[in-house]
């Protein structure tokens, strides 16, 4: 076991895992986490809690990892490359493993020009990739970056982002290859709505024997509405939203719109089960946590396993 995190467990055992995500509050209202926690309680094997998400000054995701713990809740804990320099991030690693943290995910951050805060420096003095393998060295070699031995290392299940459909797709296989010889135990792919390319994707990555070293947990979002879908598609980088989702919602009536939403995304669910080289899925149900427990039962992913 490297953390022997509830997610690493259910991994290792082979259940397809189900995981969550979590959203923290535009300030410090901590019955605002705890509302959104509720309707994720027993129907996820861990939750993503958001770092800054879409560059926005939100509750700081180690806080808020604490809170979802106190409500019955296991955090994937985000960090971003964005905000912090190197003696800033393991600081925060040795924090989140010390408070009882056991998962954390590695990610670059969006830029900052994109959200309410322009004018900030970005840091990013060291990658995503790197970021993984600055933590799989303090957990595994009890080494701080500087070479300087760490008193009692981190216990953490290493996560990473993997995004099947940005341009050029040749190259995206082998992005996942760095990770991988980084140290990442897991990760989630970006909102999968076309299909083919994650198929062709996944299938790379099991012909290269990646998902023999790592977990890929498939990422699914169910759509609100046609006009989410179209923002989806036309404002969102790396997304791939194929005109045959939008024809789908247009296809049903206005009431029905977020239903066919759930629909399409349980669907998906169900084929990510039988699919090689997939090990669960990741659902953003982005400001939508209460649908959880919906699309978990539609999904046939309940009970979840216990181990």
């Amino acid at each position: 076991m490297k953390s022997g995190s509830n997610l690493e467990k259910i991994l290792r055992a082979g259940h397809f895992a189900f995981t969550g995500e979590l959203g923290p509050p535009r300030g410090s209202n901590v019955e605002a986490v705890r509302e959104k926690a509720k309707p994720l309680v027993g129907n996820v094997d861990a939750v993503n809690i958001t770092d800054n998400q879409t560059a926005m000054v939100r509750m700081s995701s180690w806080a808020a990892s604490l809170i979802a713990i106190e409500e019955g809740l296991e955090p994937n804990y985000q960090m971003v490359c964005r905000d912090r320099n190197r003696l800033a991030m393991q600081a925060d690693i040795l924090g989140a493993s010390a408070l009882g943290i056991r998962n954390m995910l590695c990610l670059s951050g969006d830029h900052q020009q994109f959200g309410d805060h322009p004018q900030s420096k970005g840091v990013f003095d060291i990658d995503s990739t790197q970021l993984i393998g600055t933590v799989k060295k303090m957990r595994d070699e009890a080494k701080f970056l500087g070479g300087a031995d760490i008193d009692g290392p981190p216990q953490l299940f290493i996560g990473g982002a993997a995004n099947p459909f940005a341009e050029p797709h040749e190259w995206r296989v082998h992005r996942l290859a760095k990770k991988v010889a980084a140290g990442v135990d897991f990760v989630q792919t970006q909102c999968i709505f076309n299909m083919e390319r994650m198929r062709t994707w996944v299938k790379e990555a099991v012909d290269m024997g990646l998902t023999e070293k790592v977990y890929i947990l498939a990422g699914v979002t169910p759509m609100k509405s046609i006009g989410m879908a179209r923002y989806m598609q036309l404002k969102v980088p790396g997304m791939d939203v194929p005109n045959e989702i939008i024809k789908r919602l247009q296809g049903v009536d206005k009431k029905k719109v977020a239903d066919e939403g759930i629909k399409i995304a349980c669907e998906q669910i169900e084929e990510f089960k039988e699919m090689k080289g997939v090990a669960g899925v990741h659902l953003m149900a982005i400001e939508w946590e209460h649908k959880v427990p919906e699309i978990a039962e539609r999904a046939n992913v309940l009970p979840r396993p216990v181990v």
